[in-house]
């Protein structure tokens, strides 16, 4: 399985989003779709991100009763991204209904992923709020090892926690790993985080990264920096 860099493009327009796009006059990155650009834009910034010939992550992160989850899945599947995700803590019954959605009649799908815990929760905050009260990585691996049940292809997950999600899981289920920043970079509101090349180290399949691209004064040379480090 070959390592990647997906970007993560929240913006707020179809505009912002091609003027970004635009920099790039040699590579095609893989590129996340979030909620804040995907609910301004709709399908369409998806088909035409597609059209550009990028890979793309749609990451809607479905959460709701197994039937709708599979139902929404369906209409996702049309679009032909890449890879799209849900939230583990939606059950092993909603993942495997995504899972029968997202499958088109002729057996081809994007790739589904499960979200484990969200890389601004942390022990304190998954307590207090959540009250859940066992250790964040053995809930990390709990809910990966649903995702695994269920039959999905990987999990988001910390670079923190990809090493163990591997020998929990397999060394072919998939690790797709936010909180990632230089080592020079400002960590924002990310609480687990690690460099592209700690990531690579430990065992992440691909990084997403933000800011440290986006907000780059010279973005291209920030997104060579991201390749250098986790995938060459």
């Amino acid at each position: 399985m070959g390592k990647d860099v997906i970007i993560a493009c929240d913006f707020d327009s179809a505009e912002k989003t091609f003027a970004f796009l635009d920099l790039f006059k040699d590579e095609k990155p893989f590129v996340k779709i979030g909620m804040e650009l995907y609910y301004a834009e709709g399908p369409s910034i998806v088909r035409e991100i597609k059209k550009r010939g990028h890979k793309i992550f749609l990451d809607l992160k479905l959460h709701d009763i197994p039937n709708t989850v599979k139902k929404s899945m369906a209409v996702l599947s049309r679009l032909d991204v890449d890879m799209t995700n849900l939230h583990a803590a939606g059950t092993v019954r909603m993942m495997q209904g995504a899972l029968e959605g997202l499958t088109r009649p002729d057996g081809t799908r994007p790739m589904l992923i499960a979200v484990t815990q969200l890389t601004s929760t942390d022990q304190e905050s998954m307590e207090k709020d959540l009250l859940i009260e066992k250790p964040i990585a053995d809930v990390v691996m709990h809910y990966a090892h649903n995702a695994a049940v269920a039959g999905l292809d990987g999990v988001v997950c910390s670079p923190l926690e990809a090493g163990k999600v591997h020998e929990r899981c397999g060394e072919n289920f998939v690790t797709v790993t936010p909180g990632v920043r230089f080592a020079d970079g400002d960590i924002g509101d990310q609480k687990r985080v690690m460099t592209p090349a700690e990531a690579k180290k430990v065992g992440s399949d691909y990084i997403v990264v933000g800011r440290p691209i986006t907000a780059a004064p010279d973005p291209v040379a920030a997104y060579r920096r991201c390749v250098a480090e986790f995938v060459d």
